[in-house]
């Protein structure tokens, strides 16, 4: 008879099958393990359960088991003892019912939360999208036009800025001071959103709005910049800003007096730069190109823009060629003649983005390759120039994350090949990156899921606002090319709807979907900031002339603005989705001309009206459809 094969871990009862008193009759329980080989007793029948933690030796003979002793325990007693079954058996279920609650509001959360993010009532992008853009009529300075002046309670105002050869521009936020660094900024994200989706501006009848405010820019900004042979030789000048925050004549400026720019009678100093503020140069230059590529069919007034661009570029160039000169290339800010002021306001950190900003677009507008070599040979300069707190944020100090989506746009849609390749793909997989940072669970979000790019700094919808423009902007280029979605670098992949999905969610935050139920566009939804930091929008407008010191009673007043800013993005919560509604308090109230341009930018991407055509944008057509005359340094490209 054969020996029963004996399991890993087995146990057996031996004993004589007509013993049926267990209580006197003779028991030996025996157990097995695999290493053994053989039966080993047992003192219960408990202890014939292996665990096998890789403890037990391993003999290279058999034989040599039976002669070995156990070294190791077969059992463990914990010596738990249930002293009291009913206290035992509340302490059963008490811990249950509080599993059960935990689990039970869990999903409770969970399902309202996702209740609440897939069936919110959708915002009405056509009327945020209208509002916005009737913000920058509020900010317009100069002579307003009688026939179309939509904003009720502003008039002509800085009729004399200049000794009056600086009339127009816009008022950069809440204050009666213009600054061209964000202004020339601005310009340029308003021209790159029609750019790219003027054919979603006509459909819902906002072209020609839009259009007039970018003019309204453009014209501003063509009087910025005198040509040397003008003024003295050798030096071009560049004006910087309009208005103080110091006034050495009087004790009244554009800081401290709380008034209309309507009611001004103070002077407003004019402050100029030289040829060496070649952030400003490059962002001036590419705003001029920009739009000049949106007033094309106006080709009088669209061959004025990039005139001046190109000429305004070459004397930058010359500066960087030309270093004998005595100048040096920099920022505006540094000096106080020049940015002293704008330091505390728009401190520009760096000039090398702007620059290959400025040369990017000017080879959209003109064609001419020489730009684009600029800016690919450049583009590394710029990348080591940023900031670590400012990667991955686009905004008006920032524009090296755009520069890279356009030179993508270019390699995507016609890639020029050599020399430039080399930068395109660079460009792509930074664009990827930043993409896949957006969508990361790591980057910081706040609770009530707003980006929050910058934690320590306030404004940020701002920073918000852009990221969801491109996000849904590069989702479009993948779209064009029938792509699915892209990759990152960890290997880890993102979808198109994924984009998608996180632009809407930054401007639904913007509109009201937030933690404090506050929509932070003034006039749209039933809840919005009713004290605006904004002389103009918190003084009546009442045919009367109101002074430095009437004008601080309603700085200082409890009530909400007699005015309605229609359309003005506030800055914003902080990164615990709190907002306070405080005239006293620009870090939460104060909007600027630069981040509702971020916010029209995202609006109209997202936007999707009855559309008439397939039309991806006049850059989009102007690179499906660009013709290489030739490559050498120089030549042009045909559109």
């Amino acid at each position: 008879m054969s020996e029963p094969e004996l399991s890993s871990s087995s146990s057996f009862y031996i004993g004589s099958p007509m013993d049926t008193d267990t209580e006197n009759s003779e028991q030996l329980y025996v157990h097995s393990i695999s290493q053994a080989g053989r039966l080993l007793p047992s003192s219960s029948r408990w202890n014939s359960i292996e665990v096998d933690f890789n403890l037990f030796p391993h003999a290279r003979d058999p034989s040599t088991y039976g002669s070995l002793p156990s070294r190791y325990s077969k059992s463990v007693d914990f010596k738990l003892t249930i002293t009291n079954k009913t206290h035992f058996k509340r302490f059963v279920y008490a811990a249950g019912a509080i599993v059960f609650l935990i689990l039970l509001v869990s999903l409770l959360l969970h399902f309202l939360l996702h209740n609440k993010n897939q069936h919110a009532a959708p915002k009405d992008l056509t009327l945020a999208l209208q509002n916005a853009l009737l913000f920058f009529d509020a900010q317009k300075s100069g002579v307003l036009p009688k026939d179309i002046n939509m904003v009720k309670f502003r008039g002509d105002s800085g009729l004399e800025d200049g000794n009056s050869s600086l009339v127009g521009g816009f008022y950069d936020s809440g204050n009666n001071i213009k600054f061209s660094f964000p202004t020339a900024y601005t310009i340029t994200l308003l021209s790159w959103s029609v750019i790219e989706y003027h054919q979603k501006y006509e459909d819902i009848g906002e072209l020609d709005h839009i259009k007039n405010i970018i003019k309204w820019g453009s014209d501003y900004l063509l009087k910025l910049f005198i040509p040397s042979n003008q003024t003295s030789p050798g030096s071009s000048t560049l004006f910087s800003q309009v208005g103080s925050t110091s006034n050495s004549t009087s004790p009244e400026n554009d800081l401290n007096c709380w008034q209309r720019p309507e009611d001004m009678r103070y002077s407003r100093p004019v402050f100029s730069c030289d040829d060496t503020a070649s952030d400003l140069a490059g962002e001036i230059i590419a705003a001029l190109s920009a739009a000049s590529l949106v007033f094309k069919e106006d080709q009088k007034y669209s061959t004025s823009l990039t005139k001046t661009a190109t000429e305004l570029f070459s004397v930058v160039a010359k500066v960087e060629e030309d270093p004998g000169r005595g100048f040096i290339q920099g920022t505006y800010t540094m000096k106080d003649d020049c940015g002293g002021e704008a330091r505390g306001f728009y401190n520009s950190t760096g000039y090398m983005d702007e620059l290959v900003w400025g040369g990017t677009w000017l080879f959209f507008a003109t064609g001419n390759t020489s730009y684009l070599r600029y800016a690919t040979q450049h583009l590394v300069s710029a990348q080591n120039e940023e900031l670590s707190i400012d990667k991955g944020i686009f905004y008006w100090n920032n524009k090296l994350t755009a520069i890279e989506v356009l030179l993508t746009r270019l390699r995507f849609f016609f890639d020029l090949g050599y020399p430039y390749e080399e930068s395109f793909i660079l460009s792509t997989n930074n664009v990827d990156s930043l993409m896949c940072s957006y969508l990361s669970p790591t980057t910081h979000k706040t609770q009530g899921g707003l980006i929050f790019l910058k934690p320590n700094d306030y404004g940020s919808l701002e920073y918000a606002a852009t990221s969801s423009f491109l996000s849904k902007l590069y989702s479009d280029y993948l779209d064009l090319l029938h792509r699915s979605g892209s990759g990152c670098i960890d290997g880890a992949e993102f979808s198109l709807q994924q984009l998608r999905d996180f632009s809407i969610s930054q401007v639904n935050y913007i509109l009201g979907d937030n933690p404090m139920g506050m929509s932070y566009m003034v006039g749209f939804g039933n809840n919005y900031p009713q004290h605006v930091h904004h002389r103009a929008a918190s003084i009546p407008w009442d045919n009367q002339w109101h002074s430095c010191s009437e004008g601080s009673t309603w700085l200082n007043s409890e009530e909400s603005n007699p005015n309605e800013l229609l359309g003005a993005m506030v800055r914003g919560p902080d990164q615990n989705d709190m907002f306070l509604d405080d005239r006293h308090k620009p870090w939460f109230t104060e909007p600027t001309i630069s981040s509702n341009a971020g916010l029209v930018a995202a609006l109209v991407a997202l936007h999707d009206p009855p559309c008439k055509s397939n039309d991806v944008g006049l850059l989009a057509k102007a690179t499906q459809h660009l013709t290489v005359l030739n490559f050498t340094m120089g030549e042009k490209v045909s559109w």
